[in-house]
């Protein structure tokens, strides 16, 4: 099963997508997702220079070695670039491998460990009455768990609140530049108490409510958040501060018993080995594309498993199609599994070329049996989606100083 070619695709149905293709002599191929929102083409430029040239003619059943081999074989480790790249190259090897053994990729990782995978939605409103009406469109469609992001007001954007616009490439108008945000966190405190208790006033305890601070605070504000929130009983609170310092983490933690989930921005089992071992969040959010694919998220996984932190995998819509089945079979095979965000299968541009049978149901993913990842990538569909430059936005304070997005 010598590798035989790597093609990389970058596609644009409405976001940014780096797909990465590996070829066998055999004819067999696998899919991976190398997506970096806003830093696409280094990706792209890593891969095609110096991962491509080094993997022609390997095993591609030698996964292990593989990724060792991209890993420790070079002396400038880790970072979200090397990282994807690597990551997109491990999931198609996976694929490769389910193919050629006939059987879903979730049972080459040791089988099902529930019937299907518990995801949460989004409630994004203007105000706190319009995320409210969100939530309940959320129930009514069968979620179990929803995130609520409301408006902040007096500020003109919030983060995760777009309102008509669709999408961050609308944002940028015609030119192609990071957008900027401003951020108050006096103004976000006056309102986010208030967004929580309405809204268990209106539904109660037994649906779960998540919420993302986006690492928008200082360790101290967000101990003060977390104590703030505690009464409403939330699932996680997530990202509350910058994830850089783990020691910050044990401010927080020592202020608040409301759950914390963090990771979404890390990228080895390294980033976050300190958070895991002292118990310093509860739920770890690792992406596959991120942090180095199936192979790493397994290891991830496992670790924090040991000190009872469960996974809940980023979701955000610029993972792939790709990323997101790979999740799912990470998620229904592993025991410490807690949620998976979900924002949608994509728009009808992304479903054209990304193909999978996965679906919802009651707030529930089922997973496709289908051997390998389950997915197909319609090459001549994405040759209608061109890339275009973008980013995400860039955050201020009301006095202009450069603050964390």
């Amino acid at each position: 099963m010598k590798i035989k070619d790597i093609k990389i695709f970058v596609s644009c149905p409405g976001r940014n997508f780096v797909t990465v293709k590996v070829i066998t002599e055999d004819g067999v191929y696998g899919l991976g997702d190398a997506t970096v929102n806003g830093r696409e083409m280094a990706v792209v430029t890593y891969l095609e220079e110096h991962v491509v040239p080094c993997l022609i003619g390997r095993d591609a059943h030698d996964i292990e070695d593989i990724w060792h081999y991209l890993y420790r074989g070079v002396y400038w480790r880790r970072g979200p670039i090397t990282m994807a790249a690597i990551a997109a190259i491990d999931m198609a090897l996976w694929d490769i491998k389910g193919k050629v053994a006939g059987l879903p990729l979730y049972q080459l990782l040791g089988g099902k460990s529930r019937t299907g995978v518990t995801v949460y939605a989004h409630a994004n409103g203007e105000t706190i009455s319009d995320t409210l009406d969100k939530v309940a469109e959320c129930i009514e469609q069968g979620f179990k768990v929803v995130r609520l992001q409301c408006a902040v007001p007096g500020l003109t954007e919030t983060y995760g609140v777009l309102g008509d616009k669709k999408d961050y490439f609308e944002l940028q108008g015609n030119r192609p530049l990071p957008p900027e945000q401003t951020w108050s966190t006096s103004k976000y405190f006056n309102m986010v108490e208030d967004l929580f208790e309405q809204a268990r006033a209106r539904f109660g305890y037994e649906i779960e409510f998540t919420h993302d601070v986006h690492s928008r605070l200082t360790p101290i504000e967000s101990a003060k958040l977390g104590k703030m929130l505690e009464k409403y009983n939330l699932l996680f609170l997530e990202d509350p501060s910058i994830a850089e310092n783990q020691e910050n983490y044990k401010l927080i933690r020592h202020h608040t018993t409301t759950p914390l989930a963090l990771g979404e921005t890390y990228n080895t089992l390294w980033d976050c080995k300190d958070l895991l071992q002292n118990q310093l969040i509860d739920y770890i959010r690792v992406a596959a594309t991120h942090a180095g694919g199936i192979t790493a998220m397994k290891r991830i996984a496992d670790f924090a498993s040991v000190f009872n932190v469960k996974t809940a995998p980023h979701g955000a819509p610029d993972l792939s199609p790709i990323c997101f089945v790979a999740h799912m079979h990470l998620n229904i095979s592993t025991p410490n599994f807690g949620i998976q965000e979900y924002v949608g299968m994509g728009n009808e541009e992304t479903l054209k070329i990304f193909k999978h049978e996965m679906y919802l149901e009651n707030g529930m993913i089922y997973v496709s049996d289908k051997p390998g990842l389950g997915i197909e990538f319609d090459e001549v569909a994405a040759e209608e989606y061109v890339y275009k430059r973008s980013y995400l936005p860039v955050s201020r304070l009301e006095d202009g100083t450069l603050w964390h997005w």
